[in-house]
């Protein structure tokens, strides 16, 4: 009888609640903003993250809590996070709809601060090397690579260098660290073949008069006009003279490969090759001021050429590098120091692949990707809207590089040779390999906050 009574009464509560119609939907204005907001501002969450622990913050709290206390917890119940926290898109979408105006008059404002920018910055960084280190330790094979890759790169830097510290200086190449008041006539007329084809004309005058290098400081425009050597050619006269004029100014002969000029100037190569790296700008404008007819003209035309007539020839055009470049081979050159220094590189560069084949492909392949990462890093600076920064950081990279070269120029002379060597020909021939490396992290892990 209970049992049928107990029944009876079930039977009722349920055709009552079918009866009933179902209570309405709860609106949005029902809802409560303190069940949405961040235990850190106590305002509505903005990209809201969640930990391991289950409690909420907005992203931009937990980035400030995490670079002041320099701590992997929860701000509110201190338990160590696992990971690396991750957006709750859910619970995103849920503020973003229910909140949208306030939810995005803060993201307006966490933009605005560039305290918080950095912040979020810092924890995006801290978070990538984290996941890459942790991809890392399952790539045991990768780092065996790496390491033999390293391993093998310094052994052949450590054999480039005992190549050609150790190898046959050519004839020729002596003459740019030995004076000129002590050429030999042999000398002389290697120095004369080098000006090109047309100089053959005049190779046997110069032997038959046995013209030793006091000699040839002696010669001039007038001299070489007249018998024996009878230079009629006005084109061919002017540059020997020209040519003749360097060398009295250096007292050696002037370098005329990379590799001569590296002979000649150990330290200035060193110091061009990582200062053209880092701050090609800087560089230029060092060899403008300081290096202008030796170095920075013919860079110039080499990298502008001005527009030459069809007829010209071969012996006339070994004068154009000493003449003062025009308005418009100006005009070019700075458009292209402004917006592509490293394509003035890629092009002297590309100029001299008849001479230095492999190392002038190195070169223009290295520039490429310091044009990729020099973009990039003004692509992050556009997005972060980082441009009044940009002026700070501008003067903070020409402090550190005019300190840099400083302590260069103090050092210098107590390094090794073998060092300064081995530092040339690993910037030269695997810089570029260093730097497709950064392109890739560059292109597949851009460094963007999460606003």
């Amino acid at each position: 009888m209970l049992h049928q009574m107990e029944g009876d009464l079930s039977n009722d509560r349920l055709e009552a609640l079918m009866d009933d119609p179902p209570p309405p939907p709860s609106k949005s204005s029902d809802i409560s903003e303190h069940e949405f907001s961040c235990h850190c501002c106590y305002d509505i969450l903005v990209n809201p993250t969640t930990l391991t622990c289950g409690h909420n913050f907005c992203r931009h709290c937990l980035a400030l809590w995490w670079e002041s206390s320099h701590k992997n917890e929860c701000p509110e119940c201190r338990e160590k996070w696992e990971g690396f926290p991750k957006i709750n898109i859910l619970l995103r979408d849920a503020t973003d709809k229910l909140f949208g105006e306030v939810v995005q008059r803060r993201r307006t404002e966490i933009q605005d601060n560039p305290k918080v920018s950095r912040s979020l910055l810092a924890f995006q960084r801290y978070g990538d090397n984290l996941g890459r280190s942790r991809t890392n330790q399952h790539k045991g094979a990768g780092f065996f690579f790496s390491g033999v890759l390293t391993a093998l790169s310094c052994v052949a830097v450590m054999v480039l260098v005992y190549h050609w510290s150790s190898g046959v200086v050519e004839e020729h190449d002596l003459l740019i660290s030995k004076p000129v008041s002590r050429w030999t006539p042999e000398e002389v007329v290697s120095w004369l073949e080098h000006l090109g084809p047309w100089a053959q004309l005049y190779r046997e005058p110069f032997l038959q008069e046995k013209v030793n290098g006091r000699l040839l400081l002696m010669l001039g425009d007038e001299e070489l006009s007249k018998p024996p050597y009878n230079i009629e050619n006005q084109a061919h006269r002017r540059a020997v003279v020209a040519e003749l004029d360097r060398v009295k100014v250096l007292g050696v002969k002037p370098p005329q490969n990379l590799w001569e000029y590296k002979a000649a100037n150990a330290g200035k190569s060193l110091f061009l090759l990582y200062a053209l790296k880092r701050s090609p700008r800087l560089t230029l404008f060092y060899l403008y001021l300081f290096d202008y007819s030796e170095t920075f003209l013919p860079f110039l035309h080499t990298c502008c050429p001005a527009i030459t007539r069809i007829d010209q020839s071969v012996e006339s055009s070994f004068l154009y590098t000493q003449v003062e470049p025009s308005w418009r081979q100006w005009g070019e050159f700075l458009v292209k120091y402004l917006l592509l220094p490293y394509q003035l590189i890629a092009e002297f560069a590309w100029d001299w692949l008849g001479v230095h084949y492999w190392t002038s492909r190195f070169i223009i392949v290295n520039a490429m990707l310091l044009s990729v990462l020099e973009g990039c890093a003004l692509w992050r600076i556009w997005t972060r809207a980082s441009i009044r920064a940009l002026p700070g950081k501008m003067w903070n990279h020409m402090w550190k590089m005019l300190s840099q070269g400083f302590a260069f120029a103090l050092l210098w002379p107590f390094v090794p040779q073998f060092v300064c060597n081995c530092l040339f020909y690993w910037a030269l021939y695997f810089s570029p390999i260093i730097n497709i490396d950064l392109v890739v992290q560059q292109l597949m892990h851009p460094e963007t906050q999460a606003l």
